[in-house]
């Protein structure tokens, strides 16, 4: 909260180790990589003493192989993100009440999906993608209206957050995906030198979609994160974040998703 304005850049790759098939998770089998990296920028600025503004602009790339297809490698600009915070409460101002911030934001299918994108009229860089195994498609081609709350309290060098996000995203070449609810919480442990360690994790589902205005039985989808993570304070100015996830290899955690392990690197610059 005593920062007004920071940019920065984060590294994600990533390794799928399997995916979540009818109630059951199955490993990937032999001869069949995937590998997924993505780029991000992003910045954000303080535009009231509890309002913060921030975009997130990615670029991704995929590696597959398969026995029958062989090795690919593609990618591009992902979606584009662009959200804002306000703090009604924010956490340790009150004893008894935790912090209490509103989010809202909006996912531009800037990246090329497997359907074509919302913008292809746009021109060709926002149709669907061309290359083998679909190792170009880089989003969801539809645009995405997210909105969330957050609950936030520190307490010593201690903070613990829990958030739920929902997300309605538009329809693209005839089909919508359903309703995404997401659950986060989060612990925290900050240092005195403010170097600070965490652990996260987050359950996400979505309902079945609809292909032409029917509803699409089994295209439902849900997921379960595991995340640890440290950030390293250089300067007052700047400081360096890492971690890793894994998705749990758990049937009854997903469906109809690939399981991934992986891990970021992120750096940032803040002004006060």
């Amino acid at each position: 909260m005593h920062e007004d304005a920071l940019v920065g850049a984060e590294l994600h790759a990533a390794s799928v180790i399997g995916s979540y098939q009818l109630g059951s998770y199955v490993p990937s089998p032999a001869g069949t990589p995937e590998y997924d990296f993505e780029e991000d920028v992003f910045g954000a600025v303080r535009v009231l003493r509890r309002g913060q503004v921030a975009l997130l602009v990615p670029v991704d790339e995929t590696y597959r192989r398969t026995p029958q297809d062989g090795a690919h490698l593609g990618g591009g600009f992902g979606d584009t993100n662009l959200s804002a915070r306000y703090d009604f409460v924010l956490a340790g101002e009150s004893r008894y009440l935790p912090g209490i911030a509103a989010l809202a934001g909006i996912t531009f299918p800037t990246g090329r999906s497997v359907t074509g994108s919302a913008l292809a009229s746009f021109g060709p860089l926002f149709g669907s993608a061309t290359q083998p195994l679909a190792v170009d498609a880089t989003g969801i081609g539809a645009f995405q209206i997210n909105g969330a709350l957050s609950l936030e309290q520190t307490f010593g060098p201690w903070f613990a957050s829990a958030t739920t996000l929902v997300a309605k995203r538009t329809s693209a070449g005839g089909e919508t995906l359903g309703t995404q609810v997401t659950f986060l919480a989060a612990g925290a442990y900050t240092f005195t030198n403010d170097a600070t360690v965490a652990l996260s994790a987050s359950y996400a589902f979505e309902g079945d979609g609809t292909i032409d205005g029917v509803d699409a039985p089994g295209s439902a989808k849900r997921v379960t994160v595991v995340s640890a993570s440290g950030l390293w304070p250089i300067s007052d100015a700047y400081r360096l974040l890492g971690g890793v996830f894994v998705d749990t290899p758990v049937g009854a955690l997903g469906y109809n998703q690939p399981t991934q392990i992986g891990m970021t690197f992120t750096a940032i610059r803040s002004w006060m």
